[in-house]
């Protein structure tokens, strides 16, 4: 339950921090949304170095399945475009495999 907390408060962080450079090059918002989107991406990084994984790149590897999800939310509850059936569909394979990768056995 806690890697799952740390990961989506992560993947939650990186998409604020990327939403507001967006929101700037993109959307025209002002320069200023760059300081809150720096802040975020580095609240990112650091809730990423509480992974229990025991190597950064699985860590990133599995945490790249939340991002996905956590992406797609966001494009429906801030964009406002509800994912399709291949967004889900693509989603729940990668959130599966994010969970091999950092639960599957190891010798």
């Amino acid at each position: 339950m806690r890697t799952a907390l740390i990961y989506t408060l992560a993947a939650l962080a990186e998409i604020a921090g990327c939403f507001a450079a967006w929101a700037w090059w993109r959307l025209g918002a002002s320069p200023l949304w760059l300081v809150p989107g720096g802040l975020s991406l580095a609240a990112f990084a650091g809730l990423l170095t509480l992974s229990p994984a025991e190597l950064a790149g699985r860590a990133f590897a599995a945490y790249g399945g939340v991002y996905i999800v956590a992406s797609l939310a966001w494009m429906w509850l801030v964009e406002g475009r509800a994912p399709d059936r291949w967004d889900v569909a693509g989603a729940v394979a990668c959130l599966g495999g994010a969970g091999v990768i950092l639960f599957g056995p190891r010798h």
